[in-house]
């Protein structure tokens, strides 16, 4: 693997920045690509206790306007770090802002590379448990909707194609295998 041999910004964001980078290819020609830098984000589970006792566990999801889509998602809150934030302080923000939650643990479930062809975003997934509601916090730019959902219809969303977003689908995956959802 060679590593870029020649950097150039293209456009400094708001969140994140565009750059072309060269490569030597595997012929030894340069080769360009456009990338996109990402701070990182992180992906929140908020699990609510079962409403009565032996009942399911609950999840907070949102309906959250992609612009890029064009469309609403159902998807668990998110968002990007700001440069150099410690991952779980922003996912306790992130709960907060998008759901209105705030949680008294935060756990880490793991990170993963949300879509490497194109971006070094590192996206670092949570579960959140403890919650109390203490109201929402949107940014001006935010058109949020909370739903809760128990947690086995979380799982009958995907086989539907009701969540389609992979990285809600990723952390709900990861939360079940830590044996976090009941």
């Amino acid at each position: 693997m060679t590593l870029p041999s020649e950097r150039k910004l293209i456009h400094r964001g708001a969140k994140f920045d565009f750059e072309q980078v060269t490569i030597a290819g595997r012929d030894g020609r340069p080769l360009t690509r456009e990338v996109v830098r990402h701070p990182g984000a992180v992906v929140i589970i908020p699990i609510l206790e079962p409403e009565r006792p032996g009942g399911p566990s609950r999840l907070v999801m949102i309906r959250n306007l992609r612009i890029a889509l064009a469309r609403e998602l159902l998807e668990f809150p998110a968002g990007t770090r700001e440069r150099g934030e410690d991952p779980a302080l922003c996912a306790g923000r992130e709960l907060e802002e998008e759901t209105g939650y705030a949680a008294a643990t935060i756990t880490p479930l793991g990170s993963f590379y949300t879509t490497p062809g194109m971006t070094d975003e590192l996206m670092h997934a949570f579960a959140a448990r403890g919650l109390r509601h203490v109201g929402q916090h949107l940014e001006p730019d935010e058109n949020i909707k909370v739903e809760i959902v128990p947690t086995d219809t979380a799982f009958s969303l995907i086989d539907r194609g009701e969540l389609a977003d992979a990285k809600s689908m990723l952390a709900l995956i990861l939360a079940q295998r830590r044996g976090l959802l009941a």
